[in-house]
């Protein structure tokens, strides 16, 4: 019942409803890809915390993020129905040969300086990913739209100076924050009840069935969603809210395994260790955005080892 109806995710890449709010004009969100999991020893600093001064041996998950290019800006009008699209203006300087893999480039495309401020409400950064410059085998972009902080004459501002350039993910999150994990979990196909929701298995002499529900509801009377039944699971997105950023590296020699990592290879960029798990299987796009209801953090952990060991067999 926490989630209904429990049908697949348009695509692969999350859609972010809620951004948190910020005051001066910072990019809200970073995109990587999910790598796996390994081990890290860390040291509790925290003066407050239960654990002040031990080392900890916690599971961390890997995720790289290669530098995302912003090559477009998209402005808004308020509407009593919600946002409108105004325009969008393009980066004169344009990848066309990642780009066209995704999108058809419009040959006159709006330039910045042409939109006028009186003229929209709010703008959002248009930015792709660089899966070339990874070793998972993709070269199609994905293309998102991400949020920035503070009024619209500073967002703008920020556009400009940033219009048509790559961004690290060191520019946009910080180290011991905290960050919600946006990502479309694995995908399990049609499922029974039994998988899908736990329901017991009957006993051996029961009527008709024996991995299904007990009942299915009364004759006459509305549609009973609400009973356990066969249909899709996994490939649903979800959000893992106040992961933990460890450390931010770029190092790789710190974390690729010999031979790289199973069913990844190996990572050449920028990446991200969030303490716990993280939906979705390896290679899933996971977008990182600033957390929109933080807790308070009580311990401070510095990375002192990453457990590297071979990956295959």
């Amino acid at each position: 019942m926490g989630v209904w109806p429990r049908k697949r995710a348009k695509r692969s890449v999350p859609r972010i409803r809620s951004w948190a709010e910020k005051k001066d004009a910072t990019i809200l969100g970073f995109p990587g890809y999910k790598v796996g999991m390994t081990r890290v020893l860390v040291k509790d600093d925290g003066s407050n915390s239960l654990t002040k001064g031990q080392n900890l041996m916690i599971a961390s998950t890997i995720i790289e993020c290669p530098p995302i290019t912003l090559f477009g800006v998209v402005f808004y009008n308020h509407t009593p129905y919600g946002k409108k699209t105004l325009t969008t203006a393009l980066s004169p300087q344009l990848d066309k040969k990642t780009l066209s893999r995704s999108i058809t480039i419009p040959k006159n495309h709006k330039k910045i300086e042409e939109v006028k401020s009186e003229e929209y409400d709010d703008l959002k950064l248009l930015v792709h990913t660089n899966p070339r410059k990874t070793s998972i085998g993709k070269k199609k972009p994905e293309l998102i739209e991400l949020e920035l902080g503070g009024d619209k004459t500073s967002k703008l501002e920020f556009a400009k100076q940033n219009l048509g350039k790559e961004i690290n993910v060191a520019d946009v999150i910080e180290t011991g924050s905290l960050i919600d994990a946006h990502a479309i979990t694995k995908g399990k196909g049609f499922q029974g009840p039994v998988k899908r929701f736990g329901v017991a298995i009957r006993f051996h002499k029961s009527e008709k069935t024996k991995r299904g529900p007990g009942s299915l509801g009364p004759w006459h009377g509305a549609k009973m969603w609400r009973v356990s039944h066969a249909g899709q699971m996994g490939f649903h997105q979800r959000t893992d809210y106040n992961k933990r950023v460890l450390s931010i590296e770029n190092d790789v020699t710190k974390v690729n395994p010999n031979g790289g990592f199973v069913r990844y290879g190996l990572v050449k960029n920028n990446y991200v260790l969030l303490k716990g798990s993280v939906p979705g299987p390896k290679k899933r796009t996971i977008l990182l955005i600033k957390g929109i209801r933080p807790n308070k953090i009580k311990e401070n952990l510095t990375v002192k080892n990453i457990s590297v060991r071979s990956q295959q067999g």
